[in-house]
């Protein structure tokens, strides 16, 4: 979702990344397909899109691949690709997911295939910092990396139940705890930077104060379909609304 509200971006297994140009909310839902409302789509990556991260401030938009690249967008300039990165392979690993850091933009969080996160360097493409603080055994595997947006801190959400909280100034764990009764399968943390939103096979939403660590809300939200539930949860970046989508075919609005 991009910061306006106005429009957001989707990755496909067919290796691209389409812009939506989001309608009215008095829109009727039974109106003919507005063929505005698809925008551009992105071309570039060679295989499945992973995972896709905005930065509002600066209208770009971070993809991560099965190809093994991570690639930054600007959507609506010519050309939008701006940057790739891992064109190469990687010692650190296969990248999985990305975000860009909140308290500098002009760096991304790519965590691996192996549980280690590096923090690049955009425009250089060159690797700031290795963190290998996690935990990484064949039962692991990080499904989300979210960034605070104000403070050095990434949150981490792994495969064995846990989140992790990686300070990106010392690449040291700051916190680390059991979260869910399953996988943690999506993170998200709200503009303000007060709350944390984590998503779960074991059918849970759950709210999390960001500075106590301490759990104010769970939602039941999903059914399971074949020993998974939930997918992602995000926050509306103006709104007080939340999202969740699961293997049981629903996408869910939350107040």
């Amino acid at each position: 979702m991009g910061l306006s509200g106005e429009q957001c971006f989707s990755g496909g297994a067919d290796g691209t990344i389409r812009c939506w140009n989001l309608p009215s909310a008095n829109t009727d839902p039974y109106d003919a397909f507005e063929v505005n409302v698809l925008g551009e789509t992105l071309r570039g990556h060679t295989d499945a899109v992973w995972s896709l991260s905005t930065h509002g401030a600066h209208s770009r938009l971070l993809s991560c691949s099965a190809d093994g690249t991570v690639r930054v967008w600007q959507p609506g300039a010519d050309p939008p690709l701006l940057s790739t990165l891992f064109e190469t392979a990687s010692s650190t690993g296969t990248p999985v997911v990305a975000d860009f850091l909140g308290a500098n933009p002009n760096q991304a969080a790519v965590a691996m295939d192996n549980c280690k996160v590096a923090i690049m360097d955009i425009a250089t493409g060159q690797e700031v910092m290795a963190v290998d603080v996690l935990q990484p055994d064949t039962s692991n595997w990080i499904h989300r990396v979210r960034s605070h947006p104000t403070q050095p801190v990434l949150v981490v959400a792994q495969e064995n139940k846990h989140i992790g909280f990686i300070d990106t100034r010392t690449g040291q764990l700051a916190h680390d705890m059991v979260a869910h009764l399953d996988a943690v399968t999506s993170v998200a943390v709200d503009s303000s930077g007060t709350f944390l939103l984590s998503a779960s096979h074991d059918c849970s939403v759950r709210l999390w104060n960001f500075d106590s660590k301490t759990c104010v809300q769970e939602i039941t939200a999903h059914r399971k379909k074949f020993d998974e539930a939930i997918f992602d949860v995000a926050f509306h970046p103006s709104k007080s609304l939340i999202a969740s989508a699961g293997a049981d075919a629903f996408a869910k609005c939350y107040v």
